[in-house]
């Protein structure tokens, strides 16, 4: 009873399984099950050595004490105890469901008495600093979850498990790990002459384009590529056109967990974000997109776009370009550079020497040697990577 999987009683249960609703009766009070059960199995314990013990001194006197209890001993740990306990360990529902249609009708028999026994050994408890009523919490962490999941072997299909564990990485992950940052942003920019807005918009790749005025950081609102043929005429552009087709810009801060914004999508029916700072300074774009392809893995061409910026070399080492994201690097080459830090390799380089370094520096992040092969200004735009086996 003690050795049912609770997770799986309760599925059981939903679907109304007989024995594992009984099951679960009993273990709604495992004190008073655990009563019932040593009761019973003490009761017998108790009255068969007395039984073999009268037998044994009718046969061999005074000896009969020590043979009895030696044999007795051995034939309760093997046939009681041990065998029987072992099997019902290792097939638990086979054993539990059909027993429980026995502890059931002596529970309700047995209960005066087991609701006594209970009782004195709730109050010891007490007097001992324990609280009989506080039971473990059965809620599983998000740890425990990963654990069950990758544990989980081929009742789980591997792609599904990793599908399972992303989902419970969101919860670690925030959305200026994974948005694209402002200078790779594409949009609109009002101030622009018509040509160069018409032909920004009809060579764009992306279904919608943020507009803004002046700089990146007035955002004034999002273009839906659908609405180009409304915002044409004959004569070329239409601006006031462009500007009514306009949707409101959605705004989110950078520390925003990836879950709390999946759900802030679906509620709000919006698609993209700009992501901002504690100013209001604008810091990138994130999609719905980008958070499905950290679950389900990627659908574009962003892992490939991921492989442009990691050039292998023979000796082992990779030459990487300075604005790759880090998160992208470890998944493609399943490195762990670390991630709670900058999001470029650049950052995270510039990050550990706090300085601005001249081309050919070099140094060690963990089990990564690396060395700045090209600096402009104070962007590193090219390293090496290698994992050595040292820890730095």
């Amino acid at each position: 009873m003690m050795s049912l999987n609770r997770y799986r009683l309760k599925h059981l249960q939903k679907n109304k399984h007989r024995g594992a609703i009984r099951a679960g009766k009993l273990l709604q009070r495992p004190d008073r099950l655990i009563g019932l059960i040593l009761i019973g199995n003490n009761l017998v314990n108790i009255f068969a050595s007395a039984i073999a013990t009268v037998i044994a001194i009718r046969l061999w006197g005074d000896a009969g004490i020590f043979i009895a209890t030696a044999a007795l001993t051995l034939v309760i740990l093997i046939f009681a105890e041990i065998t029987p306990k072992t099997i019902a360990a290792m097939h638990p529902e086979r054993i539990a469901f059909p027993a429980s249609l026995i502890l059931i009708p002596l529970m309700k028999l047995m209960y005066p008495v087991v609701a006594l026994v209970n009782g004195v050994t709730n109050g010891l408890l007490r007097i001992m600093g324990f609280d009989p009523a506080k039971m473990d919490d059965e809620h599983v962490s998000s740890e425990e979850l990963r654990t069950i999941v990758t544990d989980a072997g081929q009742l789980i299909p591997s792609r599904h498990r990793g599908m399972l564990l992303n989902i419970l990485d969101l919860e670690e992950v925030t959305v200026d790990d994974i948005m694209v940052p402002r200078n790779e942003v594409y949009g609109v920019d009002l101030d622009d002459s018509d040509d160069d807005i018409l032909r920004c918009i009809q060579t764009s790749s992306h279904t919608r384009l943020p507009v803004w005025r002046e700089d990146i950081n007035n955002i004034v609102g999002m273009l839906h590529t659908r609405s180009i043929s409304r915002v044409i005429d004959p004569q070329g552009l239409d601006r006031e056109a462009l500007e009514r087709e306009m949707e409101k810009p959605y705004f989110i801060p950078e520390s925003t967990p990836l879950h709390t914004q999946l759900l802030n999508f679906q509620q709000k029916k919006k698609p993209l974000a700009v992501v901002v700072d504690e100013y209001g300074d604008v810091l990138g774009l994130v999609a719905l997109e980008d958070i499905l392809e950290e679950i389900v893995g990627e659908f574009t061409s962003s892992m490939a776009d991921a492989e442009e910026d990691i050039h292998p070399q023979r000796d082992g080492s990779f030459i990487i370009d300075g604005t790759a994201n880090i998160r992208e690097i470890n998944k493609t080459l399943h490195w762990k550079l670390p991630t709670d830090g900058p999001k470029t390799l650049s950052g995270l380089i510039l990050e550990h020497l706090e300085s601005f370094p001249d081309a050919n520096t070099g140094l060690a992040i963990g089990r990564y040697r690396l060395e700045i092969l090209k600096l402009e200004g104070n962007v590193v735009q090219a390293a090496r990577v290698q994992l050595s086996g040292r820890v730095h």
